[in-house]
């Protein structure tokens, strides 16, 4: 909690003894937002109270401390402002899943792809997994160029936040949205998502798994 000074509010006036600023000197800002230098920490305690505001120590660590002269309720309003603001934009973020398969065939990659990039748009971060079955561990690569391929036909809807990383028998990356990115339609309505598949941007084809040998070794990346 901010040590405080000041009788502008009922708050300063309730602050305990511990909670005040102690410090001879402190660098001042004033409730315009003007430096007033390093000044006596009484003068700067009367300057607050002439303008009814409070002295506020924002820097307690600095050397010397940094206060500014406001209204610490409103101070204090904003500050759970904008903690609420912060809080409701991480629970609305939710995590959602796409799943593919080395020999997925064009139309489920398109359509996943589709799927991933809504999810994006509405603000989901999305991980995108590969799941490896049998022999086909021993071709990860096959699954991390899956992965970065999908990740670059998705670059409009989000960024890769989690490289390819291998688990077990499944390889995954996770993609969350671009800032402030509203959802846009072109001339015909559709979205930037169902563009997807007319720009033609996926693969003609998916890459096969080779078949290999008990003996292969095993890629991890």
């Amino acid at each position: 909690m901010a040590s405080l000074l000041g009788s502008g509010s009922k708050i300063a006036r309730d602050l305990r003894i511990n909670e005040t600023i102690r410090v001879r000197e402190v660098r001042v800002i004033d409730d315009e937002g003007q430096q007033l230098g390093v000044i006596p920490t009484a003068e700067a305690l009367a300057i607050a109270q002439e303008r009814g505001l409070d002295l506020v120590e924002v820097a307690p660590t600095a050397v010397p401390p940094v206060c500014r002269i406001l209204d610490y309720g409103q101070y204090k309003y904003e500050l759970q402002k904008r903690d609420r603001e912060a809080k409701k934009k991480q629970k609305s973020q939710t995590f959602k899943e796409v799943r593919l398969a080395v020999k997925i065939d064009v139309h489920d990659l398109k359509t996943k792809a589709r799927r991933a990039a809504e999810f994006l748009d509405h603000g989901d971060r999305v991980k995108v997994t590969v799941r490896f079955r049998g022999r086909e561990i021993s071709h990860a690569n096959l699954g991390r160029d899956l992965l970065m391929r999908t990740a670059e036909v998705l670059a409009e809807h989000g960024t890769i936040e989690r490289q390819p990383l291998l688990e077990g028998r499944s390889m995954y990356i996770v993609m969350g949205p671009l800032e402030k990115r509203a959802e846009k339609k072109n001339e015909s309505g559709e979205t930037i998502a169902d563009a997807i598949v007319a720009k033609g941007e996926l693969p003609a084809s998916v890459p096969q798994v080779p078949e290999v040998s008990a003996e292969t070794p095993v890629e991890q990346g």
